[in-house]
This record gives C-alpha cells, structure tokens and sequence, in this order.
C-alpha cells in the first residue's frame, strides 16, 4: 500500500500526490536548511564586487555610471565555491559572456521587436553553453537579465539614447574586471595558492547535452517565447526581460517537477515582499552615499542565504534589482513595483507549467 500522501507509480517507486507536493513547497518558504559551507567570504567578495566601483565612482561624481558598472559585478556571482585559481580560469569566460550580451542590448536598443527577437535568442544560446559547459549556479539568468538592463538603459527616448551606450559598455567591462580581481586577491595567501587547480577542461566539461539537459533547454525556449510574446503584446515590450529572466529562474538547474513548483512559489512570494522592501528602503536612495551602502548590504545578504531559502534572496535581489534599474531609467516607485510583481508571475506560471516537460521522478532514484 503507498503511503498517504503518496502514489505507487507501478515500479515498486513512489512520487509525491500533488496536494502533498504543493504543502512541502508551502512550507519550504520558512526552512532553513543547511547550507553546503560557509557563505560568509563569498558574500564578501559579492559585496565588495559591486560596492567598491560604485562608491569611487559616486565620490567622484559618476553616479550614474558606478550604477551601470553593477551589471560586471555580476560576475562575482559564478564559480563562488571554487578556489581563487580556478576562478581566475573560468570567470574571463563569464565575463565575455555578460560583456556580449550587453553588447547585443546596446546594439538592438532602438528597436523594441529586434530587442524582443533579441531576448529570446539570449536566453536559448546562454541557456545552452550554460548546460553544455556544466557552468552550474547561477546558470543563464544573469546573462538574461544583462541583456535586458543593458537595452533599457540604453533605449532610445525623444529620438536620444537614454545613457551612451559606450559608456555603460565600458562600466560593465569595469565592473567584470573588478569583480575578478577580487576573486583573485586570496592567492595573496600561501595557503591559497598550495590548493590544487583543476584545468579547464575538468572546470567547464563540454560540449556535452544530455537529455535532462535538452528537457532544461526547452523549458527554457518556451519560456523565452511566451515570456516575450505575452509581455510584448499585452504588458510593455520593455519589461519583457523581467518576465523571462524570472522563467529562467525558476526553471534553474534541476530537471525535477517538484524542484519548479517551489522555486515558482519562492520567486513570486520573495519578490512580493522584496517589492516592499523596495517602496520602504527607495526614498533613502536619493542619497548617492545611503544608495552604495544598500547596495552592498542587500548583495551580502543575498550571498549569504541564496543557497539556504530562495525566496529570501529574492527578498533582497528585488529591491536591489529596481535600486539599480530604476535608478538609471527612472519612473514611479510604486508603479515599478507592481510591474516586476505581475511580470514576476507571469514568469513563474509558464515555467512551472513547463515542468511538465520532465517525467516524473522515482523516489530513490
């Protein structure tokens, strides 16, 4: 007899009910479970990554461009758990990566369906060197949500560019450069530089597409193209990448049904209040120095629990997404809150639903 809340799948395996599936994601939204090590230093060097160019460039007068240089420091954010070598061997890769993304943003900017068209290619090639290289977390998002930024802060307005778009190629670059100097600086340490330094070929193994991979892929495709489609249609064209990159997200790494449900669930109800915390903490922004510190506080934090409880990283990874974007496009604050709101569940509904895509899984297997 299966066990209550449990269905025999004719194979002597069991898999989760729904309703039992749904109240394990329900709950895991107040778990805290262990992490796999101290978050500590990788939250540092997150942190430092993306506070230290905008606080020079804000002393200096350069608000506008130590906000864009925010975009390179998200290369801190890939191969954290790896030694300072090894990341010094595969973060140049990321940071070309993130640079050409932001490039193609710059390039398509002046025309809002060459941008659509845009995206969703970003998300399908990202998307698959991302699985083919084994790059593992944070996956394509960042590369997504790059691109994205980069064409809206580059936008054409009242026949004008909004920001030159060299300059914010050049913050970014700035940014990614900073960023990787900074996962360097532990091999100032004798005991750093003794680990051992695995090569390339073992960091990024690939090409190689297998088929959870392929079913990853798809899911991915098919958020890039109703995300676009809906958002461009019937929302604003210039939002469609938060609805995507937010699919993106919740489809993450793990070909598993269940892994979908409650990365969606984490998602919507961490920005909900992460938009909150935005409307609270977004007045104080006006001052260039109380923006750099909320910037770094809300980065450390997210290093610091991401791998513990998603939905609150996306708790700070909200308000400091729309600190950045909203800095540099403008707009009304609570407004712009509701949007990321609405496109972050039009996001979430279609991965989910995506999920059906995977075979369901066999306990033990």
């Amino acid at each position: 007899m299966a066990e209550a809340g449990t269905a025999d799948d004719g194979t002597g395996g069991r898999r989760l009910n729904p309703p039992t599936a749904v109240i394990k994601a329900v709950r895991s939204l107040v778990e805290m479970p262990a992490g796999p090590g101290p978050r500590v230093w990788i939250a540092v060097r997150a942190a430092l990554s993306i506070g230290a160019p905008f606080g020079v460039l804000t002393a200096l007068g350069h608000e506008d461009i130590g906000l864009q240089t925010a975009a390179g420091a998200f290369v801190a954010l890939f191969a954290a758990d790896r030694s300072a070598a090894e990341r010094g061997k595969v973060l140049p890769f990321v940071a070309l990566a993130l640079l050409a993304c932001c490039g193609l943003g710059v390039l398509l900017a002046p025309w809002p369906l060459a941008v659509a068209l845009g995206l969703v290619a970003v998300a399908a090639v990202t998307g698959l060197l991302a699985f083919a290289f084994r790059l593992g977390p944070p996956g394509p998002v960042f590369f997504v949500l790059s691109y994205g930024l980069a064409a809206n802060i580059t936008m054409v307005v009242d026949g004008a560019r909004l920001h030159p778009p060299l300059v914010l190629l050049a913050a970014v670059a700035g940014g990614a450069l900073f960023s990787i100097l900074v996962a360097l600086a532990p091999l100032l340490r004798a005991v750093e530089r003794a680990k051992p330094v695995r090569p390339l070929g073992e960091l990024l193994p690939g090409p190689w597409i297998g088929p959870q991979e392929r079913e990853l892929l798809l899911r991915i495709l098919i958020v890039a193209v109703l995300g676009t489609v809906v958002t461009v249609l019937w929302i604003d064209p210039h939002r469609a990448y938060w609805t995507v990159s937010t699919g993106v997200a919740v489809i993450g790494l793990s070909a598993v049904r269940r892994h979908s449900l409650a990365r969606g669930l984490h998602r919507t109800v961490g920005t909900l209040v992460g938009a909150v915390l935005f409307l609270v903490i977004s007045p104080l922004g006006a001052q260039p120095a109380a923006l750099v510190l909320m910037l770094v506080v809300l980065q450390f934090c997210i290093e610091l629990v991401v791998v513990r409880n998603y939905a609150l990283a996306l708790v700070f990874i909200t308000p400091l997404v729309l600190l950045i974007s909203g800095a540099a496009t403008g707009g009304d604050l609570v407004a712009t809150a509701g949007e990321r709101v609405l496109d972050t569940i039009i996001g979430s509904a279609i991965a989910v639903a995506t999920a059906l895509i995977h075979r369901r899984t066999r306990r033990g297997s």
